[in-house]
């Protein structure tokens, strides 16, 4: 079984109603492959077909939102908050590492009985249902 991986947001958060992609690639190191990038699907639709994708393969699946930025600065912004947060992460992640020194490592990073996420995937019809919503999110 592989891992999925997905932001943690609140019910309100405005990136849900955003596009979203999926990232796979390999699980570990000893695997080289270019990631496959798939989508923009609907947050629901990109969950499911992730899942369905990992679930029986050992490879990461990471669902984000895509952006739709439309100047070079909203770009540029984009890429300097997430340098901001790398170098932030780099010293929490220092911090939590000499914490948890200590301890055994497992991972499991999210729950199968939430009804964000099964392992059925999308018909055809419902996610070319979920690109015709998203490209009148963008167009409007």
């Amino acid at each position: 079984m592989g891992a999925l991986v997905t932001l943690d947001l609140p019910a309100d958060a405005p990136a849900l109603t955003l596009p979203w992609i999926i990232t796979f690639g390999p699980m570990n190191d000893e695997e080289e492959w270019e990631p496959v990038v798939c989508g923009p699907y609907e947050r629901a639709h990109a969950l499911a077909l992730a899942e369905a994708v990992v679930a029986d393969e050992d490879l990461m699946a990471v669902v984000e939102p895509l952006q739709p930025h439309v100047t070079v600065a909203q770009i540029q912004g984009d890429i300097a908050a997430s340098r901001l947060a790398a170098e932030n992460e780099d010293v929490e992640t220092a911090a939590l590492d000499a914490e948890l020194a200590g301890y055994e490592e497992s991972f499991h990073d999210h729950e199968h009985g939430d009804e964000d996420h099964t392992h059925e995937p999308p018909s055809v019809d419902e996610i070319r249902a979920g690109f015709a919503r998203i490209a009148a999110k963008l167009n409007s």
